[in-house]
């Protein structure tokens, strides 16, 4: 029986790995496919959320079924709550995906980016799957320094996501209302998206240590300044 208990909190981990393989692979094609005003790309990946929402369905199943029969403690729970919340986190990611292609779509047969603003975008987007990559990597290796340094690597997307804002602040703006709105969601798109993929570093941080990264972060700062 424990054996299986345990095959099961493996599963359940496996699951968490494929949902944020595909969410990562869903904004790469998504910023493809905004980029190329490429529609069919776009369909698949406003089509393939329904599998990230059918896994995290399944995953939320499966851990009440745990939380049921077993009543897990201590580390074992941990696993179970975390889980169900970077679950939550990687569908929302997916979401943020579907939206970047939904927002293709809409403007199709035109670009929703103006050429200007093409080598920003496709860095933002570059950036937001290389994030999700990490936070795979984070759940199957449990490498709580590797969990601290993606939310150093979050500032790359903050910092991109504050260029664009002055492109569009820019008195020389020609590319008019609608463009503006266009850019300003999906500069709020692969900003949230990030912040999941963060998100989901920190929680295994939690589940590893039983502390908040945060406060991880918060003690090393007073060590080093000690």
């Amino acid at each position: 029986m424990r054996d299986a208990y345990h095959e099961e909190l493996d599963s359940i981990g496996d699951s968490l790995v494929e949902m944020a393989r595909l969410v990562g692979s869903a904004i790469g094609r998504a910023t493809t496919g905004i980029l190329d005003a490429d529609l069919k790309l776009a369909e698949t990946v406003i089509a393939a959320d329904q599998k990230v929402d059918d896994l995290q369905h399944d995953l939320e199943a499966r851990a009440i079924a745990l939380l049921a029969r077993q009543q897990p403690v201590a580390t074992d729970l941990r696993i179970v709550v975390t889980s169900l919340r970077m679950s939550a986190d990687l569908e929302r990611s997916g979401d943020l995906a579907q939206h970047v292609a939904k927002l293709a779509r809409l403007r199709f047969p035109e670009r929703a980016v103006p050429q200007d603003l093409h080598a920003t975008i496709l860095q933002m987007g570059q950036l937001a799957q290389r994030l999700m990559a990490k936070a795979a990597d984070v759940i199957i290796t449990k490498d709580v320094d590797l969990a601290l340094q993606l939310e150093q690597d979050d500032d790359e997307m903050d910092t991109l996501h504050r260029a664009l804002f002055q492109h569009l602040m820019d008195d020389r703006w020609q590319h008019g209302i609608e463009t503006a709105v266009d850019v300003t969601l999906l500069g709020r798109y692969y900003e949230r998206f990030a912040d999941h993929a963060v998100s989901v570093a920190k929680r295994v941080v939690y589940l590893v240590t039983g502390e908040h990264a945060d406060e991880i972060q918060a003690t090393g700062a007073v060590a080093e300044e000690a």
